[in-house]
């Protein structure tokens, strides 16, 4: 009876061990099994990737139209920066930007840059300013951002001349505002392309200067 007892005591620990092999095998198979199909999920998929758009936007702009971003200077401290079509025109890397107006012209049927200058607007010779305005070609967008100063040398010309390409903003622009706009000579109406921020020591961001401005979009080949 020993023996007997014996022996069925361990077939049935057998049956057990057995029993408890093909359980964790089952399992590990389903686990698996089932972490196959999420591993493949995780790949990136073409709608999941992320599309580099042209001047960092937050979408790319539609047939026919340019992708911009200009950002006006932070004080005196850092200068304003565009980008046009993906390209850096103008930045302080580039070391091509300076206190008062920074000006690019891009040609607004082929985009290419055809010009970028900047103009003194506290201590420089606003005449210079007004010579190169007036001698704006056809077909041009004009591209502008301030720094530090933009208003002090403006005058009633300069103005004029702003507005006659798209401004709203430059009729009232003064000492160490902050201006972003793109425009075109001739333009038949007002610009939507553009941000102003008056200098106000109550709100300045900056001590003695508003906060940089901002401003980006797709412009059409040809906006007048």
């Amino acid at each position: 009876m020993r023996v007997s007892g014996l022996l069925h005591l361990l077939a049935l620990i057998f049956c057990l061990v057995i029993t408890w092999v093909f359980v964790r095998s089952y399992i590990n198979f389903n686990m698996k099994t089932n972490r196959l199909p999420r591993w493949m999920g995780e790949a990136p998929t073409p709608a999941s990737r992320l599309v580099k758009t042209k001047c960092g936007l937050s979408k790319s702009c539609p047939d026919n139209f340019f992708a911009f971003k200009i950002s006006s200077g932070a004080a005196n401290v850092v200068g304003p920066s565009m980008c046009f079509e993906g390209q850096t025109i103008m930045s302080p890397v580039k070391n091509n930007v300076g206190r008062g107006l920074n000006i690019a012209l891009v040609n607004g049927t082929t985009g290419k840059v055809m010009t970028q200058k900047y103009f003194d607007m506290y201590s420089g010779d606003a005449s210079l300013l007004v010579k190169f305005l007036k001698e704006i070609p056809e077909d041009m967008l004009v591209l502008v951002a301030s720094y530090d100063d933009p208003g002090t040398k403006m005058n009633d010309e300069i103005r004029k001349l702003f507005s006659n390409l798209g401004s709203t903003y430059a009729k009232q622009l003064g000492f160490r505002d902050s201006w972003v706009f793109l425009g075109a000579r001739d333009l038949n109406s007002k610009s939507p392309y553009e941000e102003f921020l008056k200098n106000n020591p109550d709100v300045n961001k900056y001590d003695g200067w508003p906060e940089l401005l901002e401003l980006e979009g797709c412009v059409p080949q040809k906006v007048y």
